[in-house]
């Protein structure tokens, strides 16, 4: 496998298991039911293009040897296919350890030859008898390894979840519950049109006044009936949003396992002897932060082990024990989960950090001599900062601790460290032990609406225009007692200040956090969704978030707010420059293969969207406008062919570049390609990136 593509190995493995789900189905209907036969072609067509684009050659070659057999469609083939899933579900969960997984030369010597004999002369029908090939290699298989046989396993927090059957039937009912109180809320809006067809009624009468008071009589009836009918509602949300979350919440065992077994192994490779405790492996959290949450702390361990425990020479030379001590805790804290990884290291250098960030121009040399313990390691989590001259194989892999600090904010987390010279150095993090709506403040920014999260504000204070002054570069708010440098978030975005702004201080991480808006306009329970696509306006936004209205906002990230260089003046805002960026429609019934795609594209500077088969292309193309199409052609319902010559039947489109990647490498398929009006033709078995965005970036004349 390719270490480029790690990061899409658990989405490559979900894809996976489905589709060898699907294809276990269709493989016993083979002989019975032709349209089987298409199914199970499909789906091993799309396996090994997915297996390709991630170099999984054994998986790729298997599937390929499997299309043969199918493609000859020879009696008494179903035998041989069922193993050729079994042996695909090994592959799969080999990948999803983390292994490489080996190819079965016996298996695909098999249905290479199963698949040549097809092509062969018919046998005289003596020879036709039901001890084929394909029937003793069957008989004769060996029984599953207790590997094979086993369910997939893992030591991460990504892997299977295992759920209390009475917890879910617990969670169907509440969910019936509060569906059947909704449904008798709709009675209660019925008797409001009621009464306003009464009201516009009642205009008309002799005497209106008396009207109006039976109708405000009726009103109060109805308002008091609809507001205990929405705290019924509320509450049983509550106890629904309870139990969902408990079924979210998974022990930590495994997942300090695998870090303690990290932890160890890269010892050994730093000829390093390292000794790690763990404590709290039954502490629940849920298990979607633990699984943000992974990588920031896999570098916390890695920084423990590389940064903190000396060598045992050097550890023998300052009377410790050769063997150094890590220690992880997950410990629970009401509403929170405390995680711990500690060592007892050499401690962190405050004067070197010190230096650094001066070498850096974090600070001047003069704030720093004034630097206390505590704001000096907060300057750790500067980004880009880092102490450390030399590139190693463990150290320099683009993950700070400004990353990990960013991760853990998102979370709705902190990061804390301590350290004690020639004792050691400790990180903290705290998270939320579920993961539920984030409160979120409401800012007004001139025009804009923006939100920010609620648990980065201390103290909101108004400041006059004349409370402001720009000094040595920085935008500042003076007081009596102090001066706050803050990010003026008017002239970032380009709006008229109000008169009198509202400067909201904070701590990120343990950085301040200053910025001043026009006013705070309540705050909110939301749910913020990351953003994938970043374009340069929205740098200082880390999220999405729907109001109760269905209004969306953008949700500022604290943690690039607290950065240094937002501290600094402003230029005034002048009109933006907009670039025009080629829009590409991307068409491919694999989640792996359009991920990866999507990447090679985006990475381009292009804006991507992306349709998981034809029909939703065509919907999208009806709504949107597009400078480029590029699709596969294997895929349900349409195919690549289809679509590009219906698109090509249409006025609108017959100009529009289409290029096709698809796995298929026949002279006649690219013939094929090109005759319904591709502009191109690729193969996914030797996809170039640069040839695909160069044709990309030509065709649409861009």
């Amino acid at each position: 496998m390719d270490a480029e593509f790690a990061d899409l190995i658990p989405l490559f493995v979900e894809e996976a298991r489905d589709r060898l789900e699907r294809l276990a189905s269709s493989v016993p209907r083979l002989e019975a039911d032709p349209q089987s036969a298409v199914e199970a072609k499909r789906e091993l067509h799309t396996l090994k293009g997915a297996g390709r684009m991630m170099r999984i050659g054994a998986l790729a070659e298997l599937c390929h040897a499997a299309e043969e057999v199918l493609h000859a469609a020879r009696p008494g083939m179903i035998p041989l296919l069922t193993r050729v899933v079994d042996e695909l579900t090994v592959l799969v969960e080999a990948v999803a350890r983390g292994s490489e997984p080996p190819v079965d030369p016996e298996l695909v010597e098999l249905l290479r030859a199963n698949a040549a004999e097809a092509e062969a002369p018919a046998p005289p029908p003596a020879a036709a008898h039901p001890t084929d090939r394909s029937d003793r290699s069957d008989r004769s298989d060996p029984p599953p390894s207790p590997e094979a046989a086993a369910p997939p396993k893992s030591g991460s927090v990504a892997g299977d979840v295992r759920v209390d059957t009475g917890a879910l039937d617990a969670v169907a009912e509440r969910a019936t519950q509060v569906r059947i109180m909704a449904i008798a809320g709709r009675q209660v809006v019925d008797r409001i049109y009621d009464l306003a067809r009464l009201a516009e009624e009642g205009l008309h009468e002799p005497q209106p006044t008396q009207v109006l008071a039976v109708l405000a009589t009726m009103l109060r009836r109805v308002a008091v009936e609809l507001e205990g009918g929405q705290r019924r509602l509320i509450r049983s949300a509550e106890e629904q949003l309870e139990q969902m979350l408990s079924l979210q919440l998974q022990p930590m065992r495994g997942f300090l396992l695998s870090f303690a077994r990290y932890a160890r192994e890269l010892a050994r490779s730093m000829k390093k002897e390292a000794e790690v405790e763990l404590e709290g492996e039954e502490t629940r959290l849920d298990r979607r932060i633990a699984r943000e949450l992974e990588e920031a702390l896999l570098h916390l361990v890695r920084n423990a082990v590389d940064h903190g425990i000396e060598a045992p020479e050097v550890r023998e030379a300052l009377n410790k024990p050769c063997t150094g001590r890590i220690r992880i805790q997950a410990l629970a804290d009401g509403p929170k989960v405390r995680l711990v990884i500690a060592d007892d290291g050499g401690g962190i250098d405050l004067a070197r950090v010190l230096q650094k960030a001066v070498e850096v121009g974090l600070v001047d040399a003069a704030s720093a001599a004034g630097m206390g313990k505590k704001e000096a390691l907060r300057l750790l989590f500067s980004p880009g900062f880092s102490t450390r001259k030399l590139v190693s194989e463990i150290s320099g892999r683009g993950v700070g601790l400004d990353v990990v600090a960013n991760v853990v904010n998102r979370v709705g987390g902190e990061v804390f460290v301590e350290t004690e010279a020639r004792r050691g150095t400790t990180f903290t993090v705290e998270v939320p032990v579920a993961r539920r709506g984030e409160s979120v403040m409401l800012l007004r920014v001139g025009q804009l609406k923006i939100a920010l999260p609620a648990s980065v504000v201390r103290r909101a204070t108004r400041i006059d225009p004349e409370g402001v002054v720009e000094r040595d570069g920085r935008t500042l708010a003076v007081f009596p007692d102090r001066l706050v440098p803050f990010v003026p978030l008017s002239r970032i975005y380009g709006q008229a200040p109000g008169e009198r702004q509202l400067l909201l201080e904070g701590v990120v991480s343990g950085q301040p956090l200053a910025l001043a808006v026009d006013d705070v306009e309540g705050e909110h329970e939301v749910l913020v969704r990351p953003i994938t696509r970043r374009v340069p306006t929205d740098h200082l936004l880390e999220g999405v978030a729907l109001l109760a209205s269905g209004e969306p906002v953008g949700v500022l990230s604290p943690a690039v707010l607290a950065q240094a260089e937002y501290l600094r003046a402003l230029p005034a805002a002048r009109p933006q420059v907009v670039v025009r960026r080629v829009r590409v429609l991307l068409v491919d019934d694999s989640l792996v293969t359009r991920e990866m795609e999507r990447r090679l594209l985006e990475d381009a500077g292009f804006l991507v969207s992306a349709a998981a088969d034809a029909e939703e292309a065509l919907s999208l193309l009806a709504e949107e406008s597009f400078d480029c199409v590029v699709t596969d052609i294997e895929m349900p319902r349409m195919d690549g062919f289809e679509l590009a010559a219906q698109l090509r039947g249409m006025e609108h489109f017959a100009q529009m570049p289409i290029i096709v990647v698809s796995t298929r490498d026949r002279p006649e398929d690219r013939l094929r390609g090109l005759k319904v009006g591709a502009d191109a033709y690729l193969t996914k078995q030797s996809l170039d990136a640069g040839e695909l965005v160069d044709l990309v970036r030509r065709l649409s004349g861009k």
